[in-house]
């Protein structure tokens, strides 16, 4: 079996260094769909340098996100096709605000290995912590087809019900042709997102955006919408990633209001609303 499960578990946490810079942070906000119009004054404290802040999503790519997903795939007791790999999930909890630049320490290990029968799931824990103290924890979940069915266990479901009513807001976000080309260049080079042979490969018609750019989109709306702009403001942020989204789509994104708390549905417009990310909230103050 290309997972061992008792031996990714009791592998030792791997540590590095990592660190970014203004740079870093308004290119991620490009590869998220950040700067339009360009010279809007909400719009230039995600792109200008004199007036940047940080979404708290970016926390998924610093330091070209390692240890990250595809560290935590060559980890002890995992060997696996990247064809087969897909991101689950991701859960963001953010310890205080992320500063602009700066250089923090990333410990990463495997936290879970769940037996989802035809698939197997991989729980990449990572940490990071600086000269000051604790700044983020990062659950990334890994989905690998085809590698379960090893009788363990199932893990705790992620399904939530359904958000009562209509959402309170709801707005588009479009989708760039060359989206998945500008968001890579944050650091996640898988070719299922650039590569249209690799795609094929991997069972999709062409190229698929990185749901952690639809996961940045989205965080991105929810704070330009519901919370004044205020990146500050987010606590945690947690999604499943319940279908894929092809570079050139519009982005449908629902919001219901809650106490400390907003629930988020994503789709794909043009696809009859095909479902992108379920279960997804922000947590906020």
């Amino acid at each position: 079996m290309p997972i061992d499960a008792a031996k990714a578990l009791a592998a030792e946490p791997r540590s590095g260094e990592i660190s970014w810079t203004r740079k870093d942070v308004q290119l991620y906000h490009l590869g998220i769909g950040a700067g339009l119009p360009a010279t809007d004054p909400d719009e230039l404290r995600y792109t200008l340098e004199s007036r940047l802040h940080v979404l708290p999503s970016f926390a998924t790519v610093a330091g070209s996100g390692s240890p990250g997903v595809i560290s935590g795939l060559s980890m002890p007791g995992v060997d696996v096709d990247l064809a087969r790999v897909l991101h689950g999930g991701q859960r963001l909890e953010i310890h205080r605000p992320l500063p602009t630049e700066g250089t923090a320490t990333a410990t990463g290990r495997i936290a879970a290995v769940y037996d989802k029968g035809r698939a197997a799931v991989l729980v990449m824990r990572t940490e990071v912590a600086d000269a000051e103290g604790p700044l983020w924890t990062n659950d990334a979940q890994i989905f690998v087809r085809g590698e379960g069915g090893w009788g363990g266990d199932r893990g705790p479901s992620g399904r939530l019900d359904a958000p009562a009513g209509e959402p309170d807001r709801t707005v588009e976000r479009a989708v760039r042709e060359d989206q998945a080309l500008l968001y890579r260049l944050s650091g996640d080079y898988n070719p299922l997102h650039a590569d249209p042979e690799f795609a094929k490969r991997a069972g999709f018609d062409r190229p698929i955006l990185h749901g952690l750019c639809t996961y940045g989109i989205t965080l991105k709306a929810v704070v330009d919408t519901l919370l004044d702009g205020d990146v500050s403001r987010v606590r945690s942020y947690t999604t499943r990633f319940a279908g894929v989204v092809f570079p050139g789509e519009t982005l449908r994104i629902r919001m219901w209001r809650g106490q400390g708390a907003a629930r988020v549905a994503v789709s794909a417009a043009e696809r009859d609303d095909a479902p992108v990310l379920a279960d997804t909230i922000v947590e906020h103050s």
